[in-house]
């Protein structure tokens, strides 16, 4: 989805407050009548008209052909300005560069602060199957705009909580609605890096982490050469020493899911298998398994649990849940692992032979402060119902 932001200036107050109406109209109408718009910006039909007209002209809101009544449902783009706009308002964000990577569930632009301090904006972005969704119950809850906030509110909180815990992830700098604003890591995703120098020590180094994770009551879910980028840092004796970074937490789980072991499973197999294809690299020894983790955080009381500070933080079992369920019915909860795929889950696996994951492995090199969106629903679906 591209992000347009030259309207983005010619907005102004009252512009702003039609746009946000209609995302409020949207929580309990497909289309929200035009009369509620007016109530819920406290402004008169007459003004209303004035910003509506210009909010279409962008492509922010827009006329469903199909629908019986005069009103405007909110578009990604417009979602996307909202976002920005509450971004800006926080000074997380100032202005907004290049797309750097495109998947299946995610946009990627590049973004800086008023200082000039750059970063990256992440945006969840699924196109596929809104349609199911066919009641306005449904898409009430399971809405794509709601789904698109869960994804970012959980991904937001796990990388905090992961930060704070001292494990590599890129810095959280904000998050609103659907979008995440974290640095951008100075390095290369592991699957554009052809050769390294010690595979084993690799090896063990990101079966550490997945390990580590286990420690802190967390299973990743999708571990694997799309999600760990890989940074150089200077080493002893002039050597340089190669740091993965995790990225991309949308699926992370509790060791206490009911699938814990078979995610925990798919996560070390998915490094085994990738090192054995890629390095030519096998590892002697067997596991780890998520079984034996337990074992050792129920010898340690002390050990922390992230995933309970996360749902202390507000993103609830509810919400993690309607989250897990919606990614499932909608093919985004990676259980597609094939044979020797190592990379069934990843974004861009599932796209095979399309633009996006040419385009995506052209733009990864620059990952550093960005901006990720998660928008999950079908945007071609609902440009079909546009006058």
């Amino acid at each position: 989805m591209k992000l347009d932001t030259k309207s983005l200036r010619y907005l102004n107050n009252a512009d702003w407050k039609v746009l946000t109406a209609v995302e409020r109209g949207s929580s309990n109408h497909e289309v929200v009548p035009t009369p509620l718009i007016a109530t819920l910006a406290k402004s008169s039909l007459g003004d209303v008209q004035r910003s509506i007209s210009l909010l279409a002209r962008s492509n922010l809101i827009a006329k469903v052909a199909t629908a019986k009544y005069d009103g405007y449902r909110l578009t990604y783009g417009g979602l996307d300005y909202l976002a920005l706009h509450g971004l800006e308002k926080d000074n997380v964000v100032y202005s907004v560069g290049n797309q750097i990577g495109v998947g299946k569930e995610s946009d990627i632009f590049v973004v800086s602060d008023e200082k000039g301090r750059v970063s990256f904006k992440k945006g969840v972005q699924n196109k596929r199957d809104y349609a199911k969704t066919r009641t306005q119950k449904e898409r009430g809850a399971g809405s794509w705009m709601y789904m698109s906030r869960l994804a970012a509110m959980k991904e937001y909180a796990f990388m905090t909580a992961l930060r704070e815990a001292g494990v590599e992830v890129p810095v959280p700098l904000g998050q609103n609605r659907h979008q995440i604003v974290m640095s951008l890591v100075d390095g290369f995703p592991l699957r554009q890096i052809e050769e390294v120098p010690d595979p084993a020590g690799l090896y063990a180094e990101l079966i550490s982490i997945i390990v580590r994770l286990a420690h802190l009551g967390l299973i990743h879910g999708d571990f694997n050469e799309f999600n760990i980028m890989i940074k150089e840092v200077d080493g002893q004796d002039s050597k340089v020493d190669l740091v993965p970074v995790v990225i991309d937490f949308p699926q992370m789980v509790s060791i206490d899911h009911a699938n814990a072991d078979y995610y925990f499973d798919r996560d070390v197999d998915c490094i085994k298998r990738y090192f054995l294809r890629r390095y030519g690299f096998e590892s002697d020894e067997a596991g780890p398994y998520l079984n034996e983790v337990k074992k050792a955080i129920a010898k340690d009381p002390s050990s922390k649990r992230l995933d309970t500070k996360v749902e202390a933080s507000g993103f609830s079992k509810k919400m993690s849940k309607d989250l897990a369920t919606y990614m499932k019915e909608h093919g985004i909860d990676g259980d597609k692992v094939e044979g020797g795929d190592s990379s069934g889950d990843s974004e861009v696996v599932e796209e095979e032979g399309e633009e996006g994951e040419e385009e995506e492995e052209e733009h990864d090199e620059h990952t550093n402060e960005a901006i990720r969106t998660h928008e999950i629903g079908t945007e071609d679906f609902l440009n079909k119902q546009d006058t």
